[in-house]
Order: C-alpha cells, then structure tokens, then sequence
C-alpha cells in the first residue's frame, strides 16, 4: 500500500489547497492564512465560536471539502472544528451537535449532506452526539454572491425541525457570513417549541460579517 501510495504521488502530485504549487494539502506560505486563532460572533441570541478568518484560501479549502470531495481538505476542517470544541470545554455528555444541512439539489450533485457527513465524523472522534434534526425547503437559492439583505431574505423560513430538538445544542456550519444561516437554524429549533439552549461552531469567520 505505502508503494502505491507513493507512485500515485508521483502520477497525480498532491498541490497546495491555495495556490496549487506542489505541497501536501498547503504550501508554507498558504498555511499562514490557515492558522487557529479563536473569534467570537455575536447574534442576537446566541455566539458563533470561529476560528480562521474567511480568505481566498480559506474558501478554497472549503469547495474542495464541499464541492469535491476531497478528503484531505475534509480532515483541515474537521481539526479546526475540533479545535473549537476544545477551545471551548465542550461536554460529550451534555451537548449535542447540530449540522446545518444541504439542499437536496446540492446532497444529488455532491453525493452528500457536506455538514452532516463532517458532523457524523467529528462526533466519532470525540464522543460527542450528532442531532441531525434539520430539513432544509428546496426553494432556498445558492448563498454565494447574495448581499447581507438578501441572504436574509433567501433564509427566511428555509429549515424546519425534523425530529425533536431540546438541551445544548452547538449548530456546525463551515462559515459564518452575514449570520442568516444560523439565526434561521436557531429559529427552526426554538419553533418546535422545546426549550434548547443554542450555540454555533464554524470553522470560519467573515470579518466583518457582510
């Protein structure tokens, strides 16, 4: 297996995430828009814990998870949502994550609800639970290139609950921009009536939020 590992590196040579030079997943100087920190959003009703501002890297980092697939950059946000949930003391016995989920459109073209696969991993690797409790209407259109007011509007009403959701709940999302997405995921959860104490993790962070 190790040689035919390396024959494929020579075939099909791992690139940078960011710049696309020959490295194993970034090159050093990408890797330095890549670095853990710790930022906290506040919404209305609750704080969206973060950790890399959004950058050209960033966001390319987060097509290859979403859009191809690519396993290597699946694992970079897994460790920094990790990360997060370290950073923050969370509790595998008294919290339960709660991933934003993907339109059916983009589950068919994908081959996967992108979150939710990332939350069922992370939930493996620490303890704690996935809740995946959200449905999401086919109506909502794609959120890039939106502005902050119609992000909001393309949000409203756009998730319902699934299945009952109370307790602590940390919403998953890969990106915080304007706030639309989780304050709509919030507003779903408290709309079934059960009481639920809501957080947010994502990876990263629009500063400021646009």
């Amino acid at each position: 297996m190790a040689i035919f590992n390396e024959l494929s590196q020579l075939i099909f040579p791992s690139r940078c995430f960011g710049c696309a030079t020959l490295a194993n997943g970034l090159c050093s100087v990408c890797a330095i828009d890549w670095q853990m920190s710790y930022f906290k959003t506040a919404l209305v009703d609750f704080s969206v814990h973060s950790s890399i501002l959004y950058s050209p890297v960033a966001s390319k980092i987060i097509v290859s998870a979403k859009e191809g697939g690519v396993g290597q950059a699946d694992e970079i946000l897994i460790a920094t949502i990790i990360f997060l949930l370290n950073k923050i003391k969370i509790s595998s016995s008294e919290f339960r994550l709660v991933p934003i989920p993907s339109s059916k459109k983009s589950v068919r073209r994908r081959g996967r609800s992108f979150i939710v696969d990332l939350s069922q991993e992370i939930s493996r690797r620490t303890g704690i639970s996935t809740l995946d409790c959200l449905g999401i209407h086919g109506t909502v259109a794609d959120q890039s290139g939106l502005t902050r007011i119609a992000r909001q509007e393309n949000m409203r009403g756009a998730f319902h609950l699934t299945k009952p959701a109370r307790g602590k709940l940390i919403l998953i999302d890969d990106v915080i921009t304007t706030g639309a997405t989780l304050k709509e995921a919030a507003r779903a959860i408290h709309s079934g009536g059960f009481h639920a104490q809501i957080t947010a993790i994502t990876a990263c962070v629009a500063q400021p939020l646009r």
